[in-house]
């Protein structure tokens, strides 16, 4: 399939990792159709009415703009079958594009996804990438088909994940390299020259999305773990345990291997004002808190002014 240098294209997105793909067309002279982006939502203390990332972007850019809440009915399908896209670009969008949808656009639909698929298919790549403890992630662009980012892989770009990175760091970098990534990928469609690559499902795992509950701390899994989960859950939904008897975010961490012995949850030392929490092997160094009631601080901010001792157990 050779494109024809600037088809008809419209872009499917929603939050702050799409903005670098959408930037990169809107940036590139392509022919931008339409833009589409989940309705507004309520957002912050006031819950007013806000628009998402994307709708932001394109207003700026006067694109217009579409808010279906779904797209099972005929009404929403014929809307964007009357816009005649020869290609739809999907980056995050959050919403099941069925079939018949797909089968619109001349040339179908490519998505940018943040993972080597098959690896981590589904909501939450980068965070599951964390927190399983991958060495290496990436970006890949597809075709889009009916399954849950099973499409034929286009192209495909690693990138490293680093010992400090959180999901909110690693989330921003990914999505700078999904807006080159795509950009590239439609220069190839355009020469002819790529080839889509089945994916292998016996190598396939899956990201579900995360719940704010689940992030609580198991302290008698290994402290290397429970660094990773603090990084895979910042900035959201955000780890945390309880401490006398109030939650407590733990925004940043250090795992230390030395060997210890105490109850998992307890803390074992209060050296130079940081707190060292005994875990299910070695101990975990809480570097940055959030008590509840409290702004997120350092740990020897947090020790001197709420009084820990040492003894005192996490997740009480």
């Amino acid at each position: 399939m050779i494109l024809p240098k600037y088809p008809r294209l419209i872009f499917m997105g929603t939050p702050d990792f799409a903005l670098p793909s959408l930037k990169a067309l809107l940036e590139s002279g392509e022919d931008m159709v339409s833009i589409y982006t989940r309705p507004d939502r309520p957002k912050g203390r006031g819950r007013k009415s806000a628009p998402s990332p994307v709708k932001e972007l394109a207003l700026s850019f006067n694109r217009p703009v579409f808010q279906p809440v779904s797209f099972k009915e005929a009404l929403v399908q014929d809307q964007l079958a009357e816009q005649k896209p020869d290609i739809l670009i999907v980056v995050a969008y959050g919403l099941i594009l069925p079939q018949p949808v797909l089968d619109i656009p001349t040339w179908g639909a490519v998505n940018v996804h943040a993972s080597l698929l098959p690896k981590f298919r589904g909501a939450a790549p980068i965070q599951w990438a964390i927190i399983s403890g991958e060495k290496e992630t990436g970006v890949t662009t597809m075709r889009l088909d009916s399954g849950m980012d099973t499409g034929n892989i286009l192209l495909q770009e690693p990138e490293p994940i680093f010992e400090t990175d959180t999901a909110g760091i690693l989330h921003d970098r990914l999505s700078e390299l999904g807006g080159r990534l795509l950009l590239q990928t439609l220069t190839s469609l355009r020469q002819g020259i790529l080839i889509p690559q089945p994916q292998d499902s016996s190598n396939a795992c899956y990201a579900p999305p995360l719940k704010k509950a689940q992030g609580e701390i198991r302290w008698e899994l290994p402290a290397v773990e429970i660094d990773r989960w603090i990084r895979g859950l910042s900035p959201w939904p955000g780890a945390f345990t309880f401490l006398r008897g109030k939650r407590l975010i733990i925004h940043r961490a250090e795992a230390d291997l030395m060997e210890t012995s105490g109850t998992p949850g307890t803390i074992q030392s209060l050296e130079q004002g940081c707190m060292q929490i005994q875990t299910g092997q070695g101990l975990l160094t809480v570097l940055e808190a959030q008590l509840e009631g409290h702004r997120r601080m350092s740990s020897e901010e947090l020790v001197r002014g709420v009084s820990i001792r040492v003894g005192n157990r996490a997740g009480h």
